[in-house]
């Protein structure tokens, strides 16, 4: 997949999901339209550092990087940038991911019978250790932080 096709597919989500928190939650369209493009934008600019810059780096480190700098207190544009990602609501960004993961899983069905009964057990154990160490951090934290 060249670069145009990627972030051509990128501004297709971001679109989508304009259009489900518009329809779904009530979100302002010019509102959605802003922080899907600021969401979208970091996200190209974050897949753009990872193939330029040198060092075997995933994309999601260079994107995560990228949006926590400029969503920092620090950043000049946290303010706006916070105030139009904070109206999208995850659950519309969701929809469209998952859609796309069931898409995938749907065109490479005949690989995924492949795989064996093993690779439902991987993926239970993964989303079961992801939530619950998830759910101890958030634990400590809250309570480090005196909220619990």
């Amino acid at each position: 997949m060249n670069w145009s096709e990627e972030i051509l597919i990128f501004i297709v989500a971001g679109l989508v999901t304009v259009a489900v928190s518009i329809t779904g939650y009530g979100i302002p369209a010019t509102d959605a339209l802003i922080g899907c493009g600021i969401i979208v934008g970091v996200t190209i600019a974050g897949i753009a550092a990872a193939k330029v810059l040198p060092g075997n780096l995933p994309m999601v480190f260079w994107v995560s990087i990228l949006a926590i700098g400029v969503a920092t207190p620090v950043s000049p544009f946290a303010g706006f940038i916070s105030a139009y990602t904070n109206k999208v609501d995850f659950l519309a960004i969701c929809t469209v991911v998952l859609s796309y993961a069931g898409l995938t899983i749907g065109k490479d069905l005949a690989m995924f019978k492949q795989m064996s009964w093993r690779i439902i057990v991987v993926a239970l154990a993964i989303y079961t250790g992801t939530f619950v160490f998830a759910t101890v951090i958030a634990q400590i934290m809250l309570h480090l932080e005196g909220l619990i």
